[in-house]
């Protein structure tokens, strides 16, 4: 374990890998941790890749610097946090992966900072950047039902529900959203800790109402969120790794994403593998980070 302050936090990471290897930051999503790539990171290590897999704003030992920063938890943030990351390490450009939050923050910095970025491997939405704007509008009925979670965050009764419940509520996610992915409780017990950062509540209370447009961002995103609004592009080369069994982001027939990439993209759907992919299908994973790190050669 590492720690490196970097914009408003101290940012725990875990690295891995030969200093001279090509890097590659490696991002989860909630509700999980750095240990979604403990696989990944040991297997792209052990072929020369230099790794890096911190600890999101609200996970684990990751801290803000000051009590006076807003708990921000909008998508703006996230990837103002990936990018003071990088700049705290010199990483002049990387292999990026994410799912879920840090897939967002991924997409954040390939969409808008390109030369940082050799290489994207996005898991569950391939364009993982939110739409704000448009957040109102409903969605179809079974989607709808899958973001009850969203919806309960919304309201005090959540707020509670996750002060008090956090271990249980997110235990009941990772079952909800990964059916056929039958993680023992050693594994769960390795995550679980994470939840109990200071932070975790109001960073996760505030991205779920941010994102419909319900609440305000931090002001010192506003910039970023303005260029986000307009749904960049994203044109460095991209892998889209979707589970088939996905719970609350199942792949459909179409490939909407598609058109918001320009560069060299494939989307490739994982059987048998739900939310948590790189903890799912690790080999799968890899082979996606392999496959961009020859692209981009």
């Amino acid at each position: 374990m590492k720690s490196i302050k970097a914009g408003v936090l101290e940012i725990a990471y875990h690295e891995t890998g030969p200093t001279n290897g090509t890097p590659v930051v490696l991002l989860h999503g909630f509700p999980y941790d750095v240990q979604a790539y403990d696989a990944v990171s040991s297997s792209l290590a052990n072929q020369g890749f230099h790794c890096f897999v911190p600890y999101l704003r609200g996970y684990g030992p990751t801290r803000f610097l000051s009590t006076d920063t807003m708990r921000s938890g909008e998508q703006a943030a996230l990837g103002a946090d990936l990018l003071a990351f990088m700049d705290a390490l010199s990483i002049k450009n990387a292999l990026l992966g994410g799912y879920d939050w840090g897939g967002r923050a991924a997409c954040i910095v390939a969409a808008l900072w390109p030369e940082r970025v050799r290489g994207l491997v996005s898991c569950g939405k391939g364009y993982n950047i939110q739409d704000i704007a448009n957040a109102w509008k409903p969605a179809p009925a079974a989607q709808e039902a899958r973001y009850w979670y969203m919806y309960y965050f919304h309201s005090e009764r959540g707020r509670t529900g996750l002060t008090q419940n956090r271990r249980e509520l997110c235990h009941h996610i990772w079952s909800l959203w990964s059916p056929s992915w039958r993680f023992n409780e050693a594994t769960w017990a390795k995550t679980s800790p994470s939840f109990d950062n200071p932070d975790f509540v109001e960073i996760v209370i505030h991205s779920y109402r941010h994102r419909f447009g319900g609440i305000l961002g931090d002001p010192a995103y506003h910039r970023i969120e303005e260029r986000l609004a307009a749904q960049p592009g994203i044109s460095t080369p991209c892998i889209v790794l979707q589970g088939q069994d996905d719970g609350v982001d199942p792949p459909v027939e179409e490939d909407i994403d598609r058109l918001l990439f320009s560069g060299f993209y494939e989307r490739r759907i994982i059987e048998g593998t739900g939310h948590n992919l790189p903890q799912e299908a690790p080999e799968a994973f890899t082979d996606a980070v392999l496959t961009l790190s020859e692209v981009q050669q």
